[in-house]
């Protein structure tokens, strides 16, 4: 029996299928019920097995991730305002329900946490003037809207220390701690962890689109922040924080309450390495943004436990070169699983 779930602002589905010799069991329903089942015989077995696999990747490209076997962990989300630029990232709540968790395992009991994010449509960027004031927001007032037509998994945190050193053997962080994010780390450093962490595991592990951070960072929102238009000492660590008297140092994850989406620390502690080249924004729509071809330097996200509120927002960008050391040590990153 294998299994498919897909969750969204409206609904949690299950979708379960199998073949016993010309007959194509399919069930499906509200996750947490018994569903309903609609059995289809066919010809031969070969014909059952041929629209199981057809019926696989029609599901599939509609949002349904198979969990078959694989661990399903519960979050609590963050609520926020809703999101009004349709899709699947549209009216998120409270009620998102359960976030699907995948678990690497990197030995010595270190484990990577990936958390499912849903295919959808949103406004990226800001057309709020506040919102694009300094020197650290150049180029992103031009809000457009991005469509990215598959699910992917992301980092429930920033890669940590002994995440980093399990797969790499060493620790570049100035302030050292297991469960704390790795820092000092270059746009190039992040590439040569994710090709061993690839040559370890089943692979697609990347970097995440400048699109899909800002997507997986709003979480269905359109305010500044993914907890509301202003951002507390509560809500995420950056420098007026001054929580526990840290203020100027990186926390260990999982301090604050996570977003909607089930994911850590977007806003604040330690700003994150995308895959893109920086440069301004288009001004048409687009669908699965790579990024501009110009090479530059490298978008980075989320401000850090060293910068103000402002700089934490959702639609802030910074950039660096690929491979600056890390002067600030304030530079860590987050991995995406492409599904």
């Amino acid at each position: 029996m294998r299994r498919f779930e897909f969750s969204d602002s409206t609904s949690n589905k299950f979708w379960e299928v199998e073949v016993k010799g010309k007959t194509l069991n399919v069930t499906f329903g509200k996750i947490g019920t018994k569903g309903q089942s609609k059995p289809k015989d066919f010809a031969t077995p070969e014909k059952a097995k041929a629209e199981l696999e057809k019926l696989i990747k029609e599901k599939t490209s509609k949002g349904y991730v198979e969990v078959s076997g694989k661990a399903v962990k519960e979050a609590k989300p963050a609520a926020g305002k809703k999101a009004n630029a349709g899709g699947m990232g549209e009216g998120l709540s409270k009620a998102e329900k359960q976030v699907k968790v995948a678990e690497e395992d990197l030995g010595k009991g270190v484990k990577l946490e990936m958390v499912l994010v849903p295919a959808g449509k949103f406004m990226m960027g800001s057309s709020r003037l506040k919102d694009y004031r300094g020197w650290n927001s150049y180029g992103n007032k031009v809000q457009h809207e991005v469509t990215l037509t598959k699910p992917y998994y992301m980092g429930k945190d920033a890669v940590t220390q002994e995440q980093w050193e399990a797969v790499m053997g060493n620790n570049p962080s100035d302030t050292k701690g297991a469960k704390y994010p790795v820092t000092d780390v270059s746009w190039e450093d992040c590439q040569e962890f994710i090709q061993k962490l690839n040559a370890v595991t089943k692979g697609g592990y990347r970097l995440p689109t400048e699109a899909e951070w800002e997507y997986a960072c709003r979480a269905g929102t359109t305010t500044a922040y993914s907890f509301g238009d202003e951002l507390t000492p509560f809500d995420a660590h950056y420098r007026d924080s001054r929580i526990g008297g840290n203020e100027n140092f990186d926390f260990p994850k999982g301090r604050y309450k996570p977003n909607a989406f089930g994911l850590y620390d977007m806003h604040g502690n330690v700003k994150e390495w995308c895959e893109d080249w920086h440069d301004d924004y288009p001004t048409k729509p687009m669908k699965d943004p790579q990024g501009p071809k110009i090479r530059g330097e490298r978008v980075l996200r989320g401000g850090s436990y060293d910068y103000f509120e402002s700089d934490a927002r959702s639609s802030v960008r910074y950039s660096g070169y690929d491979d600056d050391d890390d002067y600030e040590g304030v530079r860590g990153f987050r991995l995406v699983r492409t599904i």
